[in-house]
């Protein structure tokens, strides 16, 4: 597992997608929670919104299957500290258990420089367009 220090956090905001690829990628729960704001809510379906500890746990199920994530940003819209970010992602594979899977969309996910002059999510809404 990577120590989540060594992923480093992105300074431009059209890279936070790929900084959460990687994040996501490295199997660390740890290093996936560096990407968020504390208070950030993570919207796991349609209609439903996980903060704090259930945010972990939410974001846990998608990490958990170990399977690599791939994001393809569409679009970032910036305004002083907040973008807007329109991402095409995929996970694609098969689960420990042997079914397949094929999981997509098109998120619509909130971003706010910090104090550091790192980008992490406020608003991570993978289904966004649902």
């Amino acid at each position: 597992m990577t120590h989540p220090d060594t992923l480093p956090l992105a300074t431009d905001p059209a890279q936070h997608p790929a900084t959460f690829a990687a994040a996501f990628n490295s199997g660390d729960p740890d290093a996936l929670a560096r990407v968020y704001e504390p208070g950030a809510v993570f919207v796991p379906g349609p209609g439903r919104a996980a903060y704090g500890p259930e945010l972990a746990r939410a974001s846990a199920e998608f990490q958990g299957l170990g399977l690599p994530i791939t994001v393809r940003p569409r679009h970032t819209y910036v305004a002083d500290d907040l973008a807007l970010l329109i991402v095409d992602w995929s996970i694609d594979g098969t689960a420990p258990d042997g079914a397949p899977v094929h999981l997509a969309g098109t998120a619509t996910d909130v971003a706010r420089r910090g104090p550091d002059g790192r980008w992490r999510y406020v608003i991570d809404n993978p289904f966004g367009t649902a």
